[in-house]
């Protein structure tokens, strides 16, 4: 079994329930985008929504997926960067209760928070308050990190910090490590889109992306992406959301259907995709078995609210997992 490395921000997410998307335009956030906000912003966002459920849980993109991995049993590991809070401990605290071996390291800034709003129809609209989770720089990583992974996991939303993910994946490559990358966020790979390219083209193997993202990156409608993700990376994940997922490596093309639920909030889904395909790939299975399990992962954590799901529901998921290898 192949082990994991991941790298991201370190965030708590905030999950939000809004009534209407009136929070939305009253602060200028794009329906279903990522934004970077200042503290400022993210105090009055949260002031602003005071009225509204919430629930706290560790989160950013990486450290979802690497939560997910660890909580089916693969041997897992996570770099960031949070800060000398309650914030920081907890983000560290539940890491550890998953079986993630935390390589964290303490800013005296605080611990980054995002913001996840959550409108009636499920879409998840974020503002990220990155606070300690920027700090982290090429000094931080060291080759040591490195020792005994066989796959590094990144989140695109680190690509606005380039010699950081270029350094990242040159140890990588100098591990012999296998790199795989999710473009995060349309919006994102539109403002970084020269530099995702470098990245990609130089070191990545596996490539997640949803139709947004795909767009974005290869300049042409959605439904013809698949060919030309396909000329990036070894193998592609191009997810396209009630309607399933499509996977290619090579000549090798599959289609994969949505995994059949009553969807509560999509917060996490295409984090934890991430999470069952690679956890396929780490067992060594096929491509479609791979997508079955990502499938299935994204099915399951969008009946619930946020991107944590308990022991029962891994179970539940583990039982299932068993079926579709065996």
């Amino acid at each position: 079994m192949k082990r994991i490395l991941g790298i991201g921000n370190a965030l708590v997410d905030i999950l939000t329930l809004i009534e209407n998307d009136q929070i939305l335009e009253k602060f200028e956030l794009p329906k279903g985008s990522m934004q970077l906000v200042n503290g400022d912003k993210s105090n009055k966002l949260n002031e602003g929504t005071n009225s509204c459920m919430k629930t706290r849980s560790s989160g950013g993109s990486a450290a979802n997926t690497i939560h997910g991995l660890a909580m089916l049993g693969i041997d897992t590991g996570f770099i960031g960067s949070i800060g000398r809070d309650d914030t920081g401990d907890f983000f560290e605290q539940d890491m550890k209760d998953a079986g993630v071996n935390t390589l964290l390291i303490r800013r005296n800034s605080v611990t980054g928070t995002s913001v996840v709003l959550v409108s009636p129809n499920y879409e998840r609209t974020m503002a990220t308050h990155l606070g300690a989770a920027v700090e982290l720089n090429p000094d931080d990583i060291s080759p040591l990190l490195f020792h005994g992974y066989d796959i590094l996991y990144l989140e695109g939303y680190l690509i606005n910090n380039f010699p950081l993910i270029e350094k990242v994946c040159i140890v990588a490559k100098e591990n012999k490590m296998k790199v795989a990358l999710d473009l995060a966020s349309y919006n994102v790979v539109e403002s970084y889109l020269n530099s995702f390219k470098e990245i990609v083209n130089k070191y990545v193997d596996i490539l997640f992306a949803n139709e947004l993202e795909a767009e974005a990156y290869t300049g042409i409608s959605s439904e013809h992406a698949l060919p030309f993700l396909s000329d990036s990376s070894e193998v592609v994940i191009f997810k396209v959301g009630a309607n399933g997922s499509w996977l290619k490596k090579g000549n090798e093309t599959v289609k994969i259907d949505a995994y059949p639920v009553i969807c509560n909030d999509t917060t996490g889904a295409g984090d934890l995709y991430a999470s069952g395909f690679l956890y396929g790939y780490a067992l060594g299975l096929d491509l479609e078995k791979c997508g079955l399990i990502g499938s299935l992962m994204a099915g399951k954590v969008i009946e619930i609210l946020g991107a944590r799901m308990d022991m029962g529901k891994f179970n539940e998921i583990k039982t299932i997992i068993q079926a579709i290898i065996e």
